[in-house]
């Protein structure tokens, strides 16, 4: 008994009161934010504020993505689970010269008010033709490993 009451003591002892962040990204996006100058603001003072881009859009070159987010530990009740206290996402719209045209800053709230459309799309044609059912065979039986292959 006086043994788990020893590790038990250890375990108290070792739990520290000070919760542990995990922080990933840009800091302190809000400030950064006010700071940028639409119009003003061009792509090297970007860089010398926030620095690289968390992510640049693979369609338009000129949009890019800061990226903020803040993990704390809950309690030791929760044994280690974590709660996101920040998640901000900076989009810059720059311009073909390098100036800021548009920005925007999604924080937490703004990530809730996404909605997602749960129907789906039926295809307009079928497939259940005789000769499309000979191709098919036919494509699986070439596609299907074979065990005795010639070398």
């Amino acid at each position: 008994m006086k043994f788990i009451l020893i590790i038990i003591f250890l375990f108290i002892v070792n739990c520290s009161g000070n919760k542990v962040s995990n922080f990933h990204g840009s800091k302190q996006l809000e400030t950064k934010f006010n700071i940028i100058k639409v119009n003003k603001t061009n792509k090297n003072d970007l860089v010398k504020l926030i620095g690289p881009p968390s992510s640049v859009s693979d369609f338009d070159n000129n949009k890019w993505f800061y990226i903020e987010r803040l993990k704390t530990n809950q309690s030791l009740i929760k044994l280690g689970n974590q709660k996101i206290e920040k998640n901000n996402v900076l989009i810059v719209q720059l311009d073909n010269s390098g100036i800021v045209r548009e920005k925007k800053l999604l924080d937490l709230e703004n990530m809730k008010d996404i909605k997602y459309l749960n129907t789906t799309t039926e295809k307009d044609f079928k497939n259940e033709s005789i000769l499309y059912n000979i191709f098919s065979s036919l494509r699986e039986k070439i596609n299907a490993p074979s065990k005795n292959r010639s070398k």
